[in-house]
């Protein structure tokens, strides 16, 4: 597979000159074992993260089969159909697919909420080969019957496991029951639980199984630092390392929407332009903040996991979880977004004490140990409470020599009392 190039894989002349156009001249692992499984029209299971090449993967050999039978008549409705988890990552193939597509006489739109459904609606009349989507507003479409998918021939779910994270669960299931039962399946998933396992189940007919991690030297490229540090001091910490300007571009992590709002709001407050992004915002407050993001205008994006799918920036110089994620995968997929294009990049997380078992299953999974900032994590005392974690090699706490713990509270005074006692 290492010396295998695009040319040796069949792809339509069109295709062909588009990747070049690129650059794109060795396909990625996924790519170059995927593709000629879909060109022979089989289904298929893929299991791999963000910055594998995936959307290539599918969206070549589809394009390829495609143009075999495009011609001035529109088709009777859109014959592939990608569903996608959030808008951003919805936009983000359709760019795709039109960047590989853009010598081929085939049309596409990308369908999605939180805009005016009026130019997705005049797009669909006019006729479609492609339509990338995001679920609610697939179905919305189809229950004004702007759209059918009596005619579609391949089926993408991508990142399934976000998409059952997200609830869209049923809707998948309605879609995919309008869709005919002749057709080609892909699913792709960063992960595999139970639910995308039923899943792939009922929509895959004996598909061929593809597995890829991302390479290990985009890893290997990112400086990964945790800092153990309490809930209540991650704001001030945050601020602290903002001072550096060498934290030139950030993207920062948080679980929850209202945890995102509240750290950009405190950001902003501290006189550091930031912008939130989640599942709450509007698509036009999104496609704002992502701008400011790209064009400098924000230094700092505060994210959700599901938000940030899709998101690809370049010149991210740091990624900071604010708070670390509860699936270890979700880990390497948020500190992707840092040293991209062959260049470095920093990671660092923020650990408090209830967090310590999300930080051992990232090393785990990444087979390495995250570098200590500050000092070691905090110890647990018999009642169940974090004692203060003892400075390595940094700076001694502000306040001067740290508190006493509880155990040893009363030390001091003892000691005395009993050289009183001696003398």
């Amino acid at each position: 597979m290492t010396d295998m190039k695009f040319s040796d894989l069949g792809l339509a002349e069109p295709i062909r000159r588009a990747l070049s156009a690129r650059n794109h001249i060795i396909p990625t692992p996924i790519q170059a074992r995927a593709i000629p499984e879909l060109l022979a029209g089989r289904d298929m299971l893929g299991i791999a993260q963000t910055g594998t090449g995936k959307t290539a993967a599918f969206a070549l050999p589809i394009l390829h089969r495609l143009s075999g039978q495009s011609g001035n008549k529109r088709p009777r409705g859109p014959r592939a159909l990608i569903l996608a988890p959030t808008r951003e990552l919805a936009i983000q193939i359709g760019e795709e697919f039109r960047a590989y597509g853009r010598h081929l006489k085939l049309r596409q739109t990308v369908i999605f909420g939180g805009v005016s459904q009026r130019p997705q609606v005049n797009a669909l009349a006019r006729g479609v080969d492609i339509v990338i989507a995001t679920p609610g507003r697939l179905l919305d479409l189809m229950g004004q019957r702007r759209l059918g998918l009596q005619a579609v021939e391949f089926l993408v779910l991508d990142e399934a496991d976000r998409m059952l994270d997200m609830g869209f669960v049923r809707d998948v299931r309605k879609i995919i029951s309008a869709l005919p039962k002749a057709r080609q399946s892909l699913l792709f998933s960063a992960t595999m639980p139970d639910d995308v396992a039923r899943l792939s189940g009922e929509i895959l007919a004996d598909p061929v199984r593809i597995e890829v991690t991302p390479q290990a030297t985009p890893i290997e490229r990112i400086e990964q630092q945790v800092h153990h540090v309490n809930a209540t001091r991650k704001g001030a910490l945050l601020a602290g390392l903002l001072d550096d300007p060498a934290l030139s571009r950030v993207i920062v992590f948080a679980r929850t929407k209202h945890r995102a709002n509240r750290v950009a709001k405190q950001l902003v407050n501290g006189g550091v332009a930031a912008e939130a992004i989640h599942g709450n915002k509007s698509q036009g407050a999104r496609q704002r903040a992502l701008k400011r993001f790209r064009d400098g205008e924000a230094r700092v994006l505060v994210a959700t996991d599901i938000a940030a799918r899709g998101i690809d920036v370049d010149g991210v110089s740091h990624v900071v979880n604010f708070e670390l994620p509860n699936e270890p995968e979700s880990y390497v997929h948020r500190i992707g977004r840092t040293a991209r294009a062959g260049a470095g990049g920093v990671a660092v997380s923020f650990c408090d004490p209830s967090e310590q078992d999300h930080l051992r299953g990232i090393e785990r999974l990444i087979r390495r140990r995250l570098t200590v900032i500050g000092g070691e994590p905090a110890a647990t005392t018999p009642d169940g409470l974090a004692e203060a974690a003892k400075p390595r090699g940094g700076p001694r706490h502000k306040r001067g020599r740290p508190r006493p713990t509880p155990a040893n509270a009363n030390a001091p005074r003892n000691r005395a009392r009993r050289r009183k006692r001696a003398a």
